[in-house]
């Protein structure tokens, strides 16, 4: 499948480097986006020829009554504000189409909307430094995902199901393929780091790296993951509102580069029962004046005071926080005993069966925490702010996290996970929800109480109160004939 090739790191600095670059580029389009409270992208198109100084200096008015959560009707009136530093060629256009990043500006407040996600990470920055804990935030995102060639879903009152189906589906060995049925499989938890034959998706993996390179991102490696179907490109980590408009580049062209070659991905965290699902880990560090303030030699796993009550900040806050981190009903499947999930609220060097891992051999500049409890459901720009806030509150008081723990906590069995006391992740989305209810004072600094109301009612509204009303095939094989 050819892709239009073209170099695409912008450097537009201005909107005069931005009228120069769209001219030497004959772009016709120029589309403008910006991100809801659930983390989707949305786009308006303008024709290049009717876009003006004028409008990316001051933005462009929009009906914000028509995005899930957000504006009434009668003060539905917003304007979108280009950062054009954002500014990439989109590699799937027909025509070309140059893409901008948006904040939103709320005309009635005259100031950046409280319920835009990109201004609540930007507003997460300035507290980091009016709480005098750092200037810089570092995070490095790394998104799992499947590739499937099938998906049926149905949901009607009478009748639901969902069906899915990877050519690396262990269900497939004795299926009838045109052409003969090669019988390289990976199967359950059989997918990591196979070559090909086993590994099938080179070529798509390949090919998503490459646009993802051309869209601006540093890509550094791809790799079959441990799932059926299960994949991951690694790339490299930035700052905190650079690395979740990273996130969204990333999850376009892996969706796109997968429905052009007749294929459908997905980063839902746990698609197929019985198998390893889809995580975000996300590493995080805090500096300031040029310096890694999680960097302490000597210490363990040369973290710093400050890391280690980072650390804390976010255990001790993780119901608010995996409201955000872990935004869906289905994030909650992925966070059970048996599939690499850390659920277990500790610290540990190395240890991936931790929440928090501090990795291997990192000196100061590479020392940092990789939260791996979070998955890609998340909204990236409200789940790096939450986690930076409650660790910037763990700093101010203090907080220590239970740990370090350096044995297998995957082999800790519930009753022994409750004798060390250990605190675990909420199960529930309904138990994130109501933690978020019930301790958010350290995100009001940044997230508006007014916006963390609408959070909570919208993530019941639209998931936890239909999601708990339906009943499963499996409440069926368990209780239908009770």
């Amino acid at each position: 499948l050819e892709f239009r090739r073209v170099l695409f790191r912008s450097f537009v600095k201005n909107t005069e480097e931005f009228f120069s670059y769209c001219k030497e580029n004959e772009v016709e389009f120029v589309d403008f986006r910006f991100t809801d409270i659930k983390g989707a992208w949305h786009h308006i198109s303008y024709r290049m020829s009717a876009v003006t100084q004028n409008q990316l200096d001051f933005g462009m008015p929009f009906d914000g009554s028509s995005i899930d959560a957000w504006q009434p009707i009668d003060k539905s009136d917003m304007i979108l504000k280009p950062e054009v530093k954002t500014a990439f060629l989109d590699p799937f256009t027909a025509d070309s189409t140059i893409i901008v990043i948006c904040d939103v500006y709320d005309i009635y407040k005259e100031e950046a909307y409280a319920k835009c996600p990109r201004s609540i990470a930007k507003k997460s920055l300035e507290y980091l430094a009016e709480a005098n804990v750092g200037d810089v935030a570092y995070f490095g995102p790394e998104n799992e995902y499947f590739i499937f060639e099938d998906v049926k879903i149905k949901d009607e009152p009478e009748n639901s199901f969902y069906s899915v189906d990877t050519e690396d589906g262990e269900w497939n060995t004795h299926s009838t393929v045109e052409g003969g049925n090669m019988a390289h499989i990976s199967g359950k938890k059989g997918g990591y780091f196979p070559v090909a034959p086993v590994d099938k998706g080179v070529d798509l993996r390949a090919e998503t790296m490459l646009i993802l390179e051309q869209v601006g991102l540093t890509v550094m490696l791809g790799h079959h993951e441990v799932a059926q179907g299960q994949h991951e490109i690694g790339i490299v980590y930035d700052t905190l509102v650079e690395a979740a408009d990273n996130v969204q580049k990333l999850k376009y062209v892996v969706k796109m580069v997968a429905h052009l070659n007749g294929k459908t991905a997905t980063f839902m965290p746990k698609p197929i029962h019985g198998d390893n699902g889809n995580g975000m880990h996300v590493h995080q560090s805090i500096w300031k004046d040029g310096e890694n303030t999680f960097y302490k030699e000597g210490n363990y796993g040369n973290l710093s005071d400050e890391a280690r009550w980072y650390a804390g900040g976010i255990f001790n806050h993780a119901f608010a926080v995996a409201a955000f981190t872990n935004a869906s009903t289905n994030s909650y499947k992925r966070l059970v005993p048996g599939f690499e999930a850390p659920s277990i609220l500790t610290f540990s060097a190395q240890n991936r069966s931790a929440a928090c891992r501090v990795p291997y051999g990192a000196g100061a500049p590479a020392t940092r925490l990789e939260m791996r409890f979070p998955d890609s459901t998340a909204n990236p720009y409200l789940a790096f702010a939450a986690m930076m806030m409650a660790g910037i509150d763990g700093i101010k008081n203090k907080m220590e996290p239970i740990g370090p723990m350096d044995e297998d906590l995957f082999e800790l069995s519930l009753d022994e996970i409750r004798e060390k006391n250990i605190p675990q992740m909420p199960n529930t989305l309904r138990m994130a929800v109501e933690g978020l209810i019930k301790d958010n004072d350290f995100l009001q600094p940044v997230f508006t109480a007014h916006m963390i109301d609408t959070y909570q009612h919208y993530q019941y509204e639209r998931q936890i109160f239909p999601y708990e009303a339906r009943p499963t095939a499996y409440e069926f094989k368990t209780t239908y004939s009770c």
